[in-house]
C-alpha cells in the first residue's frame, strides 16, 4: 500500500558495504592540494568582466530599485532576484543612478525600526531615498580589474556589494564574493554523486547532544568585564607650525630667518579640538547616562591667501560642536534657558530641540555644528573627526571627514592572533610586548594632500560647484568595540604624516611601562592586577597628557628631520610626487585611556585604583 512507511530492501551484506565505505576518510593528496593551489591564483587574475559575463549568460536580474520606492519593495525585490545589493535609480531618468542600496542596510533598517518600538508597517513604508548609500560615497571596481583585486578591496572596506562602473560611466553588473566563488566552480563541481560525497555527506547534519564551545582562556578575563561599565581619560596636547607668526608662516627654516626657536603659541595654530562629558537619555531605555564627545578638526590654511583667517572655521565648528551636546543636555534635563543672543541660532536651536532627545551621533552633531557656523556666515574649510564614547556598550562610534582620525591600541597576544596578526619583524623571544594597533579609521582624499573638507564660502552657487567642499553625511562613519586597556589616539594629519603607526605604538608601550600600568610586557600580571581591583586610574588620569605631549613633541620633531622618510614622504613617492624628510605642520592629538574605574569616584582610595 502506499500509505504503508517504507521499508529497507537493503541486504545484510549491502548494508556493511554502504557501512565501509561511509567509514572511509577523505583523503586529499598533496597533488590535489597542488592543483586547488593553482586554480585559485589563476583565478585571481581572470577579470571581473569575466564574472559579470558568466554570471548574466547563467541568469539576467536587473538590479535595480527607484528612489521613490518602499522599504517594503525592496525586501521583495532582493528575497526574489537573490540580490545582495541593488543600484537607486531616479524615477525621472531611468539610468540615472542616484545611490547603492545592500541587503545589510535594509537589516540595519528593520533593526533600527524594531530598536525604536516601530510598528512593521510603519517600518515597511519607509523610502528607499531616506536609506540609500549616496551616488558620492559608493565604492566601485572597474571591469579590467581582477578577482584578486576586487577580493581584496571588498575585504579592506568590508563591503559585500561592488558595482563594476564602466569608462562611460555606466553600471555593468554588481559583484559579490558567492560570485566570484561560483565563476571558479563548474555545475559538475557543485552537483552530482561525487560533489555530495566530497563536499556533503560528512559535513551535514548536527548530532542531538551538540553544543557551544567555551570561550578561549585567553579571552576569560576579558568576557569576565563585559558586563562591567568601562571610563575614559582623556589627555590633550598641541603645537603649532613650527614656522607660524601672528603674520603669516615661513614654508621652510631658510625662510624663518635667523630665528633660534620654532613657534610654541597654540593659539596661532589652525587646529582645533573638544571634549565633553554629557548627560543624555540612552537610546534604548531613555534613562539619562554619560556619554563623553570628542572631536579634532584641522583649518585648511590656503584661507589666507585670500584674506581669510584659517583658524576661525575650524575652532567655531568645534566650539558648535559642544554647544550642540551642551544644550541637548539643558534640554533633556529641563535645564535650556532662553535666546542665544542670534535670532537665527535661537531658532535653530529650537528646530534641534524638537528632535528626539537621545544620545546623538558624532555624524548628527557634526552636521548641526556645520549648520550653525552656514548661518553665521564662517568663511573657510575644514576636516573634522567627530566622536562618541560609550562606557556602557564598551563602543567607539565616530564620524571622520578628510585626513584627521583615530587609532586603537589593544594588546594582543600574539600566540592566539593569528599568522597574519602578530608581529611578523621582531622575533618572539625578542619581543617586550604584544601591543598592536587594532584599528586604523579611513582617511578620505579627493587626491594626495587634497582631503575631504567642510567649507563654506557664503555663496550657495559657489559652494555646490566647489569639488572640495563635502557633507557630513559624506563622512567616513563606523563603531569600534572597545577594551579595558585600550589606548586610542586621535589627532590631526599633522602627527599621522610625521609619526609612523608603529612608532606611536612604541610610545604607547613605553608610557605604560613608565607608569607602572604594564610590567614587563606581562598582560597576565595586569589582569591579575584587574581582578584584585586595582585598576589605577588615577595613575592614568594624572599621566595620559603627558603622553599626548609626546606625541605632538615627535610630530614635531620628526616634521623637521630632513634624512628621514616620513609617512608623508613615503605616499608622496608612491604618487610620483618627489619629497624627503618630514611635513611640518599643525599637530593636535586627544589621547584616550580605557579604564575600569571612573576617576571621579569619590569611594576610590587614589593609592589602590
Amino acid at each position: 500500500s502506499s500509505s504503508s512507511p517504507p521499508t529497507s530492501t537493503t541486504t545484510p551484506p549491502q548494508r556493511a558495504k554502504a557501512k565501509q565505505l561511509s567509514d572511509r576518510k577523505p583523503v586529499v593528496s598533496k597533488e590535489d592540494q597542488h592543483q586547488e593551489e593553482t586554480k585559485r591564483k589563476r583565478l585571481s587574475e581572470v577579470p571581473i568582466s569575466e564574472v559579470l559575463k558568466s554570471k548574466h549568460a547563467y541568469r539576467w536580474v536587473d538590479p535595480v530599485i527607484h528612489i521613490d520606492h518602499t522599504i517594503q519593495i525592496a525586501l521583495v525585490t532582493a528575497i526574489e532576484g537573490g540580490l545582495s545589493g541593488m543600484m537607486v535609480l531616479d524615477p525621472t531618468d531611468q539610468n540615472h543612478v542616484v545611490g547603492l542600496l545592500t541587503t545589510r542596510d535594509l537589516l540595519r533598517i528593520m533593526a533600527a525600526g524594531v530598536k525604536e518600538g516601530d510598528t512593521p508597517s510603519s517600518i515597511f513604508d519607509r523610502t528607499v531615498g531616506d536609506y540609500m548609500t549616496p551616488i558620492s560615497q559608493v565604492i566601485y571596481g572597474r571591469p579590467d580589474e581582477t578577482i584578486g583585486m576586487a577580493r581584496t578591496l571588498m575585504a579592506k572596506l568590508r563591503i559585500k556589494c561592488l558595482p563594476i562602473l564602466s569608462r562611460d560611466g555606466q553600471v555593468e553588473g554588481l559583484i559579490t564574493a558567492r560570485d566570484m566563488s561560483d565563476f571558479g566552480l563548474s555545475a559538475k563541481e557543485r552537483g552530482g554523486k561525487r560533489a555530495y560525497l566530497t563536499d556533503v555527506s560528512d559535513r551535514v547534519g548536527l548530532s542531538t547532544n551538540t553544543s557551544m564551545a567555551e570561550p578561549p582562556t585567553y579571552l576569560k578575563a576579558h568576557l569576565a568585564l563585559e558586563q562591567k561599565p568601562l571610563y575614559l581619560n582623556v589627555g590633550e596636547a598641541g603645537l603649532p607650525h613650527p614656522f607660524k607668526t601672528s603674520d603669516g608662516m615661513a614654508e621652510s627654516r631658510r625662510d624663518w630667518n635667523t630665528r633660534e626657536n620654532t613657534s610654541e603659541d597654540s593659539s596661532l595654530s589652525e587646529d582645533a579640538h573638544f571634549f565633553t562629558t554629557v548627560t543624555l537619555p540612552d537610546e534604548t531605555d531613555k534613562e539619562l547616562r554619560k556619554f563623553t564627545y570628542m572631536g579634532v578638526a584641522d583649518g585648511v590654511g590656503s584661507w589666507r591667501e585670500y584674506g581669510v583667517d584659517p583658524r576661525e572655521f575650524s575652532h567655531r565648528l568645534m566650539l558648535e560642536c559642544q554647544n550642540v551636546l551642551e544644550e541637548a543636555q539643558a534640554a533633556a534635563t529641563g535645564q535650556l534657558g532662553g535666546a542665544t543672543g542670534d535670532a537665527g541660532i535661537s531658532n535653530m536651536v529650537a528646530t534641534e530641540q524638537q528632535m528626539p532627545l537621545v544620545m546623538m551621533p558624532p555624524a548628527q552633531i557634526m552636521a548641526q555644528a556645520y549648520e550653525r557656523i552656514k548661518l553665521q556666515n564662517v568663511i573657510g574649510s575644514t576636516t573634522a573627526c567627530v566622536a562618541l564614547f560609550d562606557g556602557v556598550r564598551h563602543q567607539l562610534h565616530f564620524s571622520n571627514l578628510g585626513d584627521s582620525g583615530l587609532i586603537v591600541l589593544r594588546h594582543i597576544d600574539s600566540d592566539v592572533a593569528g599568522a597574519l596578526k602578530r608581529d611578523r619583524h621582531t622575533p618572539r623571544t625578542e619581543r617586550k610586548s604584544d601591543l598592536q594597533v587594532a584599528f586604523v579609521s579611513q582617511q578620505q582624499l579627493l587626491s594626495f594632500n587634497h582631503p575631504y573638507q567642510l567649507g563654506w564660502t557664503g555663496d550657495e552657487t559657489s559652494q555646490s560647484e566647489s569639488k572640495s567642499f563635502k557633507e557630513p553625511r559624506d563622512s567616513c562613519t563606523s563603531s569600534v568595540h572597545v577594551r579595558r586597556g585600550d589606548i586610542v589616539v586621535m589627532a590631526t594629519d599633522g602627527l599621522f604624516d610625521n609619526v609612523d603607526l608603529d612608532e606611536i605604538r612604541t610610545m604607547a608601550l613605553e608610557w605604560e611601562q613608565q607608569h607602572g600600568f604594564l610590567r614587563g610586557g606581562d598582560v597576565s600580571s595586569r589582569d591579575r592586577r584587574w581582578a584584585m581591583g586595582n585598576s589605577l586610574t588615577i595613575q592614568s588620569q594624572e599621566h595620559i597628557a603627558d603622553f599626548a605631549q609626546s606625541l605632538v613633541e615627535r610630530a614635531r620633531s620628526n616634521s623637521l628631520n630632513s634624512s628621514m622618510d616620513s609617512p608623508f614622504a613615503i605616499l608622496a613617492k608612491e604618487n610620483d610626487i618627489m619629497w624627503s624628510g618630514g611635513m611640518p605642520d599643525d599637530v593636535t592629538v586627544l589621547a584616550l585611556h580605557v579604564v575600569g574605574r571612573d576617576p571621579n569616584d569619590l569611594h576610590m582610595d587614589g593609592t589602590q585604583f
